[in-house]
Formats: structure tokens, sequence, C-alpha cells
């Protein structure tokens, strides 16, 4: 983080002090900008921010509003100096901490449509970091890429197999001079940012998301969702490459002038209870997180729960992934004795199409699980409701309304829009919707239809106005809060030299705990046991380093993997045969 202070005055170093929870003279206003920068203009006049901590607990960079502001608009005219025209994309390593959100809002205030990038946790090694990044450039046309230094060799390979000639660490970028042209920042009506949060490596897709798109969606988040409060202060680990980091966690709070403080994500993996002990401290009232982000820390927690205090807490949310009723009850069981109120948890729908918030319950209300049979829903399509704790049932957890001025139907394969507990796709319309994916037209058009709405992929069902999901309809399988193309397992395990293309297929089923589970079925034309074991040994090793997912690997006889009529892999109709029994799995060695 050298390179954002550089930026600073020379000044004999302070003891850090978090910014204030309140703003005392300026009055709270919740998401009524027309642009990213016009907020951070006006939160810039209170003294609340963004604090940064270590993964021992330390306080090690204040961030207040009026900060940022100031070091973006330094930023914004080093930037201008490098010949970028407006418009132009800029891609930012989304490490959490000054330098990302510097870089952010200096892309809006000299007018480049800034492309957080992930930050690499070496998932699958540095080669496929690499090339999962080179595909995200090159799908954003890219003209810069801006870096944490110790990851700028790995950003300058990425850039020259796609020929990005631009790309900077923080430190390079604070050395450049300061351009004496006009800034021509955002209006309401232009692109705000790009995400590349859920794209596949070979072929990523980018969020078009307009200014208008993100004060609409997060002022749905913090009026209609959470009720945001003044008195409100905010702690996050998500990462701010994904939506929910991003938006919900970061740009939302400051368009209501709200102090954040913040845990890396990688840090968070190391210690999850330190997210528990910094929300006592800190008394921060709002934190959200997948479901298994609350399995960690209850099953980490261990005697530390003693010395918590998590009264504050008053929304706990939950999202990007299904959510366990039981995971959160095992969570409010550990944290009891912290002062943790079951009634905290806000169970919510999003997606990075939408900006990201779809739905939210009613505050307050107690976590609400539909219990319905499972046999009706596998079979029927219809959310049968029976007695919690019947045979062969499942609970659902209810997530609430859609945000106001949007609209949201449940339709089946013909497009009919369905009834209650009738279990079909989700379709979605609203100001919050994305523009369509960055110059990928026929993507575009296969999600959005002539009427406006996106098609989310997702499989659920209306009950009382309310939207329940129960799982995907597309390929894309969401895997501990991932989002995971198949396409990229499957393209990692066909690098085995016996196999080719069409070898392999991919999917997710419902495991006995009620998670996602990622199968891979190979066809195997050996017939030696040891050569057997080798094939499944090896691609399972391929599939971790390409994906970082240990999946299940079955093996199936030659010919066994379905295809359409067109000639591509059936993902659906691999999975539909090997549920029905109807695929031949060669059984392991020790079973």
């Amino acid at each position: 983080m050298s390179g954002i202070l550089a930026l600073n005055d020379t000044t004999e170093p302070k003891m850090l002090v978090k910014t204030p929870t309140l703003n005392q003279s300026l009055p709270q206003r919740i998401a009524d900008f027309t642009t990213l920068a016009e907020g951070l203009d006006y939160a810039a006049q209170g003294v609340t921010g963004l604090n940064f901590y270590s993964g021992r607990g330390r306080l090690e960079y204040v961030l207040p509003y009026t900060e940022l502001r100031r070091r973006a608009l330094v930023l914004a005219r080093k930037l201008l100096s490098t010949g970028l025209n407006r418009l132009d994309r800029v891609a930012i390593v989304a490490e959490t901490g000054p330098d990302f959100i510097v870089t952010f809002f200096a892309c809006q205030y000299a007018g480049f449509v800034p492309c957080p990038i992930p930050y690499s946790m070496y998932i699958g090694g540095r080669e496929a970091y690499e090339q999962r990044i080179a595909g995200m450039l090159k799908a954003a046309d890219a003209r810069c890429v801006i870096s944490p230094a110790d990851q700028i060799e790995s950003l300058r390979v990425a850039a020259g197999s796609v020929d990005v000639e631009m790309v900077f660490s923080h430190d390079e970028l604070s050395t450049l001079p300061e351009s004496i042209a006009k800034m021509r920042g955002f209006e309401g009506g232009d692109v705000a940012y790009i995400q590349y949060s859920s794209g596949s490596t070979s072929a990523p897709k980018g969020v078009l998301i307009s200014q208008g798109a993100i004060s609409t969606n997060a002022r749905g988040m913090l009026v209609f969702g959470i009720h945001v409060k003044p008195s409100d202060r905010g702690f996050s680990w998500l990462p701010w490459y994904h939506d929910m980091g991003l938006v919900g966690f970061c740009l939302a709070p400051l368009l209501s002038q709200f102090s954040m403080d913040y845990l890396a994500t990688t840090a968070f993996a190391r210690r999850p209870s330190l997210w528990l002990k910094l929300i006592s401290e800190n008394r921060c009232t709002v934190s959200f997180s997948p479901t298994f982000g609350y399995d960690l820390a209850s099953k980490r927690i261990g005697t530390e729960v003693e010395k918590l205090d998590l009264s504050c807490w008053r929304v706990a949310g939950i999202g990007g992934d299904m959510v366990r009723p039981d995971v959160l009850n095992e969570f409010a069981k550990a944290l009891a004795g912290a002062k943790f109120s079951f009634g905290a948890f806000l169970p919510c729908y999003g997606m990075a199409e939408h900006t990201l918030a779809i739905s939210f319950p009613p505050m307050g209300r107690a976590l609400r699980v539909d219990t319905v049979d499972k046999n009706g829903v596998r079979n029927n399509h219809k959310a049968i409701p029976v007695a919690p704790g019947t045979p062969d049932s499942r609970g659902y957890a209810v997530c609430g309304r859609v945000l106001e001025g949007h609209e949201m139907e449940v339709r089946d394969a013909e497009g009919a829009i369905l009834a209650d507990r009738e279990i079909g796709r989700i379709f979605l319309r609203g100001p919050s919707l994305m523009n369509g994916y960055f110059k990928d037209v026929d993507a575009t058009a296969e999600v959005i239809d002539a009427q406006g709405f996106l098609n989310t992929g997702d499989m659920g069902y209306r009950l009382d106005g309310e939207i329940v999901i129960t799982g995907r309809a597309k390929d894309l399988i969401l895997h501990n809060g991932r989002n995971i193309w198949p396409q990229d397992i499957e393209w990692a395990a066909e690098k085995y030299a016996e196999l080719k293309s069409g070898d392999v297929a991919a999917f997710a089923i419902e495991g006995d705990d009620g998670d996602d589970e990622v199968v891979v079925l190979v066809e195997c034309r050996t017939t030696e046991i040891a050569d057997k074991e080798k094939l499944r040994r090896e691609v399972g090793k391929l599939v971790h380093q390409g994906s970082g997912v240990d999946c299940k690997i079955e093996l199936v006889a030659p010919r066994s993997l379905p295809f359409t009529t067109s000639g591509k892999l059936s993902r659906a109709g691999a999975r539909s045969k090997y549920l029905a029994g109807e695929i031949v799995v060669f059984a392991p060695q020790n079973v």
C-alpha cells in the first residue's frame, strides 16, 4: 500500500484512530446522488470513512472520506498524464486496502471506466491466475492495468499476452506528473464500472453497471433492505472484486456516509473469529457473509465467545450462496453467549447483473423457513408444504420481496408466468439492471428478453409475494460463495494427456447436508485398475489446481456422456442420467 501512502503530506507518524461512527454535523443522505463522484464529494464533508485491519486485528490504515476524495483527485490527474482517453477501461487489482478504492474513484473523477479484477490467492497457481486475468483484460479491452507491487509481475505477464501496454504498480503511478488537462468525469447516464466477478476463465463476461443503476440499487439496499441509520457502522471481509463486497460494503456505505471496518479475505480465512472480535470491539451494526462464513466462524470461535458482545449487530445478512437455515441455527447457538440475536439474520438475494441486491425480507422478522417435500421439487416442480422434520423434506429460506420499483416473474420453460409454489425460472426487470455485457451483444441477448426482463438463471418460487430460491437453472456452479463455470473444471481435467474435449462433464448436485457437491464425470478407456486410479487421482489434482475445488471424480464408460442435437455436451443431461443411475460408474479400487 506504499503507493497510496506516497500521496500523503510529509508529517510525523501519529497513532491511528478509527473514523467516528457518527457524523455529528453532516445530515445523512442515502444514495440520492447522480454519480458516485457526487456521493464522495458529499461524504467528504463529514468525518466518517474507511478503516483497514491486519490479520492480527491491528488497525493499519485509516482513510476518511475527505482524504479519499483528496487523494483520488490527485491520482485522477496523474492518470490523465498517461494519455488515456475518456471511457477507456482501467483494470485495477481489487486488494482490500486504500490503494484500490483511491484508484477506483480517481477513475470516476477522470472519466475512465474501472474494472475491478481479483487479487491473486494463487488458487491453482500463478499460471492459472495469469490466464484468468488475461481473459478479463481482453474482454474489457483494457488500456491500462494497475496492481499492488507484489502482483505486478503476474499482471505484466497477463497484460503482455493480450497486448495491454500500460501496466503500473501503485508506487509507479504515484511518481507520475499531474496533468493540467480539464477533467471530464461521469454524468448520471454514464457507465460507473465493469464487474468481472463470475465469468468463465476462457470467456469472461463484463457486467456493465451505470451510475443510475448503482445509485438506485444502493438506495434500495439501504432504505428498503437494511433501514440504514446515521448510527450504523459496517464490517466486511468480502473481496472487492465481488459484487457483494464492492457494492454492498464499499460503494453503498460511502453513498450513505457511514464508516466501514475491513479485514482482508485471506485474513478472515486464516482466523474467522477475528471477524466477530472486531465487530464486538468496534460496535459494528451491519455485516454480511455467505452461509459458509457463518459456518467457519461458529466452528472456530471456541472459548473466545466469552469475550464477545455482539448485541450491537442488528443486521447479519446472508447472501452469495444458498442460505442454509441449519448453519444459521448453529451459529446463533454458538454465539448465544455473546448476545447475538437470531433475529438479526437477514437472508437476501442478489447478483452482479442486477448491480447487487434483488430482494430482502422485512427487517426484524425471524428467519422464515419453508419446509417442502423434496420429491415435489424434483419431480413435479412444485413446493408442496410439509411439517418440519418430515422424511424426505427440505427447508428453504424465504428471501423477501424484490426492491421497490422492480419487477419479478417466475416462468416455466415455455415462458408462462407461474403461480405461488410453482417452481420455475426467475426473471427480473427494473432500474438496477445492468446495461448489458460489455461488447458482447450475443451474450446480452441470451439473458435479457424483448420486454427488458433478465433471465437470472436461478430457479425458485413465489410465496406470499416473496421469493424462495431452490437452485440454478444454468450450468453455473455455486460453491462456497464462489461462482464456478463447469467449463473451467472440464478444461482443467482435459489437460490430462489421455483425455480430449467432450470426455469430461462437470455439474453440481445437492449433498446430504444441503450444500452443492461438485461431480466430475470422466470417460475412461483403460481397463487396468492401477491406470483407472491414476486417472482419477491426476484429474482430481488438475481440477483443484485449476479451480480450487475438491470434486467427486467419477470414471464412466466411453461414450457415456450425452450431447445435444447440435453436438454440444449436455451437462444437464449428464447430471440427470447420473442421478437416475443410467450412467455406468466404475467403482474406486477400495470400494
